[in-house]
């Protein structure tokens, strides 16, 4: 079984969740690292460089090649042989799912203007039978920041993502059976209410103090661990546009977290980031 840095036996620090949200796979972790550095670099890269920087998160041989595969048969990423050697480069499809994705992760987290108490509501149901279909509704949904008030209702205090919501639901093949509106829901403490039944904020809370616990423990002492710790530190970034929804302060428990995570994240990221862009140059040379 690949061994990933969350369970790799090294001497940094790993990230050990209250409650788990999911380990990294080779898979995710190849992931971060298109979006880090292949993407921004634009030039295809040698196998040998992807063994190289997924082995420093303690990622086997074996484990990295079939992420590169499966990332291969998924369309995101097209391999041209030389030889013995493959070279790898992103395709147009992966291209925008990564730019997607990396948009989302460095423009998430920043603090939410005042709230003028509009919610958008959107009543969407899927039959039991389509378990696929739920599945794809739910994760969908949640990724552009709507929380489950109750069976087939879903609420997001961002009335301005209405268009973003109707292609989601367009794009799945349930805009039809859907109907959307925003309006208000009762006065703030009501609100709150609602906003603690759609999302886990005490889940969200937890994963933000876990964030916060294991980088500030991460003190990587050379290029090559400033790569391991920059990567790991935006893995796990990655997770919070999905978990965590942006609500507005007026929604949120006193003494939020996430704002303290935010700016931990770039402030290790800013600081880590020109050494590591510096050992992956050293990699793929």
């Amino acid at each position: 079984m690949a061994r990933t840095g969350e369970d790799a036996a090294d001497p940094e620090p790993t990230f050990r969740r209250r409650r788990e949200l999911g380990a990294a796979s080779a898979r995710s972790l190849l992931l971060t690292v298109l979006g880090e550095f292949v993407l921004p670099g634009g030039e295809p890269v040698w196998t040998a460089a992807f063994l190289r920087a997924l082995g420093l998160l303690g990622v086997e041989e074996k484990a990295v090649r079939q992420a590169l595969a499966r990332s291969a048969a998924e369309g995101w990423l097209a391999g041209e042989r030389h030889g013995r050697r493959t070279a790898w480069r992103l395709t147009p499809a992966g291209e925008r799912l990564l730019t997607d994705g990396t948009d989302r992760i460095y423009g998430f987290g920043r603090p939410v203007g005042a709230w003028d108490g509009r919610w958008l509501l959107v009543l969407a149901t899927v039959p039991e039978t389509s378990r696929r279909l739920r599945h794809l509704l739910r994760t969908r949904l949640a990724w552009s920041g709507l929380g489950n008030l109750s069976p087939g209702v879903w609420v997001s205090p961002h009335p301005e993502h209405e268009a973003e919501v109707r292609e989601v639901l367009a794009g799945i093949g349930v805009a039809e059976g859907s109907t959307l509106f925003v309006g208000r829901l009762g006065d703030l403490a009501e609100a709150r209410r609602a906003a603690r039944r759609a999302w886990d904020l005490e889940e969200i809370e937890l994963a933000y103090e876990d964030f916060l616990d294991a980088v500030r423990a991460l003190r990587p002492a050379d290029d090559p661990g400033t790569f391991a710790a920059h990567t790991r530190l935006v893995q796990e970034w990655r997770r919070f546009p999905f978990l965590d929804p942006g609500l507005p302060a007026a929604l949120l428990p006193d003494d939020w977290s996430g704002s303290q995570a935010f700016a931990l994240f770039h402030e290790r990221h800013d600081t880590w980031r020109p050494v590591a862009d510096r050992q992956w140059k050293a990699m793929t040379a």
